[in-house]
Order: C-alpha cells, then sequence, then structure tokens
C-alpha cells in the first residue's frame, strides 16, 4: 500500500515549558532526545529504538521548580505528534501489545493498546519508585503522568501493567521498551486492510 510519509512537528510553549517535537512513524529508531531531565532523554531513547520511530524531543522547562511540567508536556507534544502523523489511519493494524522481561529482576511489563480515536489510560504498578540521577528523580508515577498525557493527546486507549519488578531502574525500561513496541506494531501499515481497521468506517 502506497502512503504518504507518517511525520508530524508539534510544538507546545507555555509560561512553564517549551517543548518541540518531530516523529516519524516509519522511521528507523534514532533519537535526538534533549528534555533536560537526563533519566528521561534515557527512557525516550529506548521508547524510540524499540517503537522503530525516528523521534526528536527539544524541551526547556522550570525544572529548577519541579520536572512535574517539563515532564507532562513532553507526554502531551509527543500524542499530538502521533495522532497528527497517523493522519487518516488508512491501513494501520489499530491493536499491539507487547511483553518486556528485564534480566535478572524478572521484571515484566505489558502493554496493550488501541489506537481507537476514544482516549483512555488505565495503569498499574508497583508504589512510587524514585530513581535518583544528579540532584533530582524520576518516578514510576512520573512515568504514568507522561504516558498518561500521550494517550489522551494521541487518541489511544492505553494499558500498561507492571506485573513483577524488584529495580526500579529496569521496571522504567520495560515500561517505554515495551510501549514502542506496542505502538510500532499497532501503527504498522498493511496492504490487505483497505481503508480504517473499524466496521464504523472511522477511527
Amino acid at each position: 500500500m502506497k502512503t504518504s510519509k507518517r511525520i508530524a512537528t508539534e510544538k507546545r510553549k507555555t509560561k512553564e515549558t517549551s517543548i518541540a517535537v518531530t516523529l516519524n512513524l516509519d522511521g528507523e529508531g534514532k533519537s535526538k532526545i534533549k528534555t533536560g531531565i537526563r533519566f528521561l532523554d534515557h527512557m525516550l531513547d529506548l521508547f524510540t529504538k524499540h517503537g522503530i520511530f525516528d523521534l526528536t524531543v527539544r524541551a526547556k522547562g522550570d525544572l529548577d521548580i519541579d520536572i512535574h511540567h517539563t515532564n507532562e508536556d513532553i507526554g502531551i507534544t509527543i500524542g499530538q505528534a502521533i495522532r497528527k502523523a497517523l493522519g487518516n489511519k488508512k491501513g494501520i493494524r489499530r491493536f499491539g501489545s507487547a511483553f518486556v522481561p528485564m534480566d535478572e529482576t524478572l521484571s515484566r511489563c505489558r502493554v496493550a493498546l488501541d489506537i481507537s480515536g476514544r482516549p483512555s489510560f488505565y495503569f498499574s504498578a508497583p508504589k512510587r519508585t524514585r530513581i535518583y540521577y544528579d540532584h533530582k528523580g524520576y518516578s514510576i508515577q512520573d512515568a504514568r503522568e507522561l504516558i498518561k498525557a500521550l494517550a489522551l493527546n494521541s487518541g489511544i486507549n492505553l494499558h500498561v501493567d507492571v506485573l513483577k519488578g524488584e529495580d526500579p531502574h529496569h521496571v522504567l525500561e520495560s515500561i517505554f521498551k515495551a510501549l514502542g513496541r506496542a505502538l510500532e506494531q499497532a501503527t504498522r501499515i498493511d496492504s490487505r486492510i483497505k481503508g480504517v481497521p473499524s466496521t464504523k468506517g472511522k477511527l
């Protein structure tokens, strides 16, 4: 199926943050990430690599106060870029899911999603765990807020379940890797699908 390029650029500017995102759904897993939150940079690199997207994120925010505004606004902007890059959604597989284990901790994460146009978000994970880098931290709760913003702004019904995990670093890695893999499945073009994959004729 011949399709147009599925590339989108989105910007978001508030009194608290300035975010610029460029996404190519049909990329090669290349990332250029600079959020000011070093651990999040690493997570978005993993998301991009395992989703086989090309993703550029440039963010400036009030990190001297807290990471919350920057973190959430990055999720909003990536979600908007996904929605725009999907275009009319013709030929996409729509559904995606992934399990990702992580090393000796047996951390396991399950992500399942539906590009339905009816966004919702469900998240189950161990209690808030903080990972430190420099003098700041990034937690499972921070990841939850970013991914929630991504889901609601992209039009995706998204479920994230961390089934087991001891090492908080590995738990977070498994979440972002699984999210990338599930999204890659769902956004993939299938030549057998004519129009949008819905009996309603619209997503």
